[in-house]
């Protein structure tokens, strides 16, 4: 099927999902995982109603957009992110969903600096503690958050995670109603926190709709639209 034709029932699952959860589905924002895709193919989403995308890997976003194959969306970087690598999306990302410690946080605020800019950024939740995986782990998450409220040039505006591979999606929604419940009880711990950090980053192709069931505003949807990744595909 066509890019417009996977695009158009993604986004009926999404309304049918958040209708099921008593929610509007226009609270949901689909990010379109753009990884290994080319330029055409990503202006061809664009051109279908995608209105956000999200990339894994820095040096395909940064030819991507040299290429202007962005134009017409928003970008956001949703992959693991190296130090030093920050500098290269100053200015190319409205949102960075993967930041996955203090190291990395001080960075960004350290380049989004020199680029006389306030970055916005997602915590990335390792939420079952997984060796494989980076992010915060549940404990840990507070103190960023607060940290975060301490820097000039970074904005919090929630938190995102990558649960366990599940054989259906039912499986991560502990996962999802566990996150969901971390960004209610760091809202209440912020106080007078003046960054809006509603945001919630939860749910891939196999599960978004449970993602959405427990309170995601935010979808990282890849295979869904685009079909399966081809292993030579990416020219990078």
């Amino acid at each position: 099927m066509s890019i417009s034709t996977n695009l158009a029932h993604v986004v009926e699952e999404i309304r049918a999902a958040a209708l099921a959860a008593g929610r509007d589905p226009a609270e949901i924002t689909l990010v379109a995982a753009t990884k290994t895709q080319s330029d055409d193919v990503i202006r061809q989403a664009i051109a279908a109603g995608v209105t956000v995308c999200g990339e894994n890997r820095v040096q395909e976003l940064t030819a991507h957009w040299e290429a202007g194959a962005y134009e017409g969306a928003q970008v956001h970087f949703i992959g693991h992110l190296q130090t030093n690598k920050v500098k290269y999306l100053m200015g190319k990302v409205d949102l960075i969903h993967s930041v996955s410690s203090q190291k990395l946080l001080l960075e960004i605020d350290k380049q989004a600096g020199k680029a006389g800019l306030v970055q916005d950024i997602l915590l990335e939740v390792n939420l079952a503690q997984e060796p494989s995986k980076s992010g915060f782990f549940v404990p840990d998450v507070l103190p960023a958050a607060q940290l975060c409220g301490q820097l000039d040039h970074v904005r919090l505006r929630g938190l995102m995670c990558i649960p366990p591979a599940a054989t259906f999606p039912e499986e991560n929604l502990p996962f999802f109603h566990k996150l969901q419940a971390l960004a209610v009880d760091i809202q209440d711990r912020m106080g007078d926190n003046k960054t809006d950090t509603k945001i919630l980053s939860m749910g891939m192709s196999g599960d978004f709709t449970a993602a959405i069931a427990a309170g995601a505003t935010h979808i990282r949807v890849g295979t869904a639209i685009f079909g399966p990744r081809s292993p030579i595909s990416n020219p990078f």
